[in-house]
């Protein structure tokens, strides 16, 4: 299979990063009280973690550890590294708060900071689902991924999604992820800044609205 030429050159690379370290960097800033609010409400209404840490597949498939803010209770510990799209009924109070408005992703500022993550970029999966659909995803690991993208406003109620599903496993593998990387693809190959900073704001405008 021939991949289709990258648009990621050197200069919009560099954009990139620059946009990517003043906004995580100047988010946290703003967001810090915030942040400290929900962190020590996770803390004291549930045993455990502040933080749910698991494994995902980054660039050129290299392994790191994608931040959360826990929202569950009894999180087992091998979920670490695999696909558990979670027992609703072990969603703390804050917890549903956080998802609702997708604030549970924020501690993600942190990997984009680190250079694990970008901003706007493909997300990323958990190494199961990185082994089906493999052309594809030769294609997808060969840019940072991203905390939103345009598969994160489309499947914005993915939760939800499978959670009315029998198999939920099956729904995202033959359903959901297959969509989802036609449209990590498209943005590989036609990325700009210009729209990145579009789905930046309409992912703004799809949290609010909810």
């Amino acid at each position: 299979m021939n991949l289709p030429t990258l648009k990621f050159n050197f200069i919009n690379i560099i954009i990139k990063r620059i946009f990517d370290l003043f906004a995580s960097i100047v988010g946290l800033l703003i967001l810090f009280p915030f942040l400290l609010f929900f962190a020590l409400a996770i803390k004291v209404s549930t045993p455990g973690n502040i933080f749910f840490r698991q494994l995902r597949v980054g660039k050129d498939g290299s392994m790191f550890r994608l931040l959360k803010f826990r929202t569950m209770q009894n999180i087992p510990q091998e979920s670490e590294g695999r696909f558990d799209p979670g027992d609703k009924s072990r969603v703390t109070r804050i917890g549903s708060f956080l998802r609702k408005y997708k604030l549970d992703e924020l501690p993600q500022l942190i990997n984009v900071i680190k250079g694990e993550m970008s901003i706007v970029g493909p997300r990323p999966e958990i190494k199961q689902w990185t082994q089906v659909y493999p052309q594809k995803w030769e294609i997808v690991l060969r840019v940072t991924p991203g905390i939103t993208d345009n598969a994160s406003i489309v499947f914005s109620d993915e939760e939800e999604l499978l959670s009315k599903s029998d198999n939920p496993n099956k729904t995202y593998r033959d359903v959901i992820l297959p969509r989802k990387l036609d449209l990590y693809v498209s943005y590989v190959n036609n990325h700009s800044f210009s729209g990145d900073i579009s789905i930046v704001f309409r992912t703004l405008i799809k949290v609010i609205s909810k």
